[in-house]
């Protein structure tokens, strides 16, 4: 007998073959049968015809510290995925020796944007090493399978202490101790390794992160204590060249993933990111296996300008990024600093997230009752209407609010053509959600939802197969998550049933259900009529569904990559 049956669905498989009519039945967590299922199971499911697909593997997520209090990874299983991938950008908790502890989840609140009160209250110590750590999350249960990177900051943290963020280079016997707790981690089941040059990434106080300011040899040398075995590399690359990183792919046979704002769509340079993705794929036909992650939605933050981390990237802001409110509103109206951001607007470096659209910068929510009529406007419409400059209203609408006023930026992938033509590029994969991250600022879990809603319903840049399989079988098989992303026998049971008409996702919205009672953003589905997760109902299109033990497994095994395939043969 079968464990589970739904009847009557449109089965999009998530290899991009068409869809058909039918049943799928379910026994021990994985796909028994596809197509006409007569034998009988103990839960029936009638689909009346709404569409069946695998669920999304969201490759770029940061809930490492949010599972340790919880376990249904909120509010991504409500949005369909049921593969996360965590220890994005080298940022997470673990190796955690107890000294370096606090100075962990300081950087972290920092530089992913996470409620500092709120991760010394939730996270749950029961782990020191990486192999400890896979441990803890398995005994947590969690709603989601799970896979995730040992990080380059962490580890420099974890061996150098506050040195990680001063010191360029570190002694042999330390670069030692990394590699030897790289090449652990590989063995204990990480699914690659993580870093950042980023310049966007600071962290408490705004010193660098750790891995931000090493030398070329540092990260060439971790990733070789990779060892033999299967594994990928993910880099938030800031302005480094493609060409750069991808000889460390071609060196090290390694499938390495880009992330960076340079490989957005910035409609004040709009050949800059397509000339990326020319070369990443370049970089493929000269067989070096180097892929860019490019989100689907526009980069958007929520925020205040007592944490400005949008214009963090700007060497203006260098020296202020852990000034107390009074100390940023003193510079603020220092009319000297006004003039070096606006040398910093006019002469953009690479890498940076802000690029002075103005247009694209929108108040939000105000402090003080006599600015409530500019909620909903643009910086430059106001400023125009009121004959300044945008970058005085808004440093001047902030002061009088005491840096309270919200403003909500959308500041790159603004553009359906320049975008669209990004997400069809084959050297790109539909990635980089952030989930878990950034939780004062945004909420893009729900990626894939609005991947359904825009680029497969709305626009028509991909048919209901081709969206699919670029959320589900794509991902995954390049990060050798081998047995997930597809509906076909033997497979894992990670099913999201929807209906392709009104699928899509809610407004952000804020809560206060973080430890400590902590605020964060979320977003709700549309259309989601339920999520399974090795053939366990999650999510029943309303609320999550109460488990003693969450269904989702802890990965620690993943298939060779084809640059391996091709450097091991």
């Amino acid at each position: 007998m079968l464990d589970l049956v739904i009847r009557g669905a449109t089965v999009i498989d998530g290899t991009g073959r068409e869809p058909l009519r039918g049943d799928v039945g379910v026994r021990d967590g994985r796909i028994a049968a596809v197509g006409a299922v007569a034998e009988e199971a103990r839960a029936t499911v009638d689909a009346g015809g709404l569409t069946l697909a695998p669920g999304f593997v969201d490759l770029h997520t940061h809930y490492d510290a949010q599972i340790t209090w919880d376990p249904t990874l909120s509010p991504s299983p409500s949005l369909g995925v049921t593969t996360a991938v965590m220890g994005n950008c080298g940022f997470g908790i673990v190796p955690a020796p107890p000294a370096a502890r606090d100075l962990i989840m300081r950087n972290l609140s920092v530089v992913e944007g996470m409620d500092l009160d709120a991760l010394r209250a939730g996270i749950d110590w029961r782990f020191e090493s990486f192999a400890d750590y896979l441990g803890a999350v398995a005994r947590q249960g969690p709603y989601l399978n799970l896979a995730t990177f040992i990080g380059h900051s962490v580890v420099r943290t974890a061996v150098m202490s506050e040195a990680a963020s001063e010191r360029r280079q570190p002694t042999p016997e330390e670069l030692a101790r990394m590699r030897a707790i790289v090449g652990a981690a590989m063995a204990d089941g990480a699914v690659g390794f993580a870093s950042s040059y980023s310049p966007s990434h600071t962290g408490f106080g705004g010193v660098p992160m750790p891995s931000t300011i090493t030398e070329p040899a540092e990260l060439d040398a971790l990733i070789g204590a990779m060892g033999d075995g299967a594994g990928v590399v993910q880099i938030a690359s800031g302005a480094k060249p493609v060409e750069e990183m991808a000889a460390l792919a071609g060196r090290h046979g390694r499938a390495i993933f880009l992330t960076t704002s340079v490989a957005m769509f910035n409609a004040r340079a709009p050949e800059r990111a397509i000339g990326h993705f020319a070369a990443a794929a370049a970089a493929q036909a000269r067989g070096e296996n180097v892929h860019i992650q490019i989100p689907c939605q526009p980069l958007t933050f929520d925020f205040t300008l007592a944490n400005a981390y949008p214009f963090h990237s700007h060497d203006s802001f260098g020296a202020i990024k852990g000034y107390t409110r009074e100390q940023l509103m003193a510079t603020y109206r220092d009319q000297s600093f006004r003039a070096r951001f606006r040398a910093n607007l006019a002469s953009l470096k690479p890498g940076a997230l802000f690029h002075g659209n103005w247009e694209h910068m929108i108040v939000g929510e105000t402090a003080l009752p006599r600015n409530a009529g500019l909620t909903g406007r643009s910086v430059r419409d106001i400023a125009a209407e009121r004959g300044g400059d945008p970058l005085d209203l808004a440093f001047d609408l902030g002061l009088e609010e005491n840096l309270e006023t919200g403003f909500l930026g959308h500041f790159l992938n603004v553009g359906d053509e320049g975008v669209g033509r990004l997400l069809r590029h084959p050297a790109g994969v539909v990635s980089l959600s952030d989930a878990g991250a950034h939780l004062i600022y945004m909420c893009d879990a729900g990626y894939g939802l609005h991947f359904l809603a825009r680029w497969v319903r709305e626009l028509g840049v991909f048919d209901l197969a081709e969206g699919v399989r670029r959320l589900t079988s794509h991902p995954a098989d390049l990060y050798g998550i081998a047995g997930r992303g597809r509906i076909v026998t033997g497979a894992a049971a990670d099913l999201l049933l929807f209906d392709p008409a009104t699928v899509g996702i809610t407004p952000p919205e804020r809560i206060g259900d973080l430890p400590g009672g902590g605020r964060r953003t979320i977003r709700r589905p549309r259309g989601v009529h339920g999520v399974w997760v090795n053939g366990v109902r999650v999510f029943d299109g309303t609320d999550y569904v109460t488990q003693a033990r969450g269904p989702g497994e802890v990965l620690r095994r993943f298939a060779r990559s084809q640059a391996q395939l091709a450097r091991h043969h």
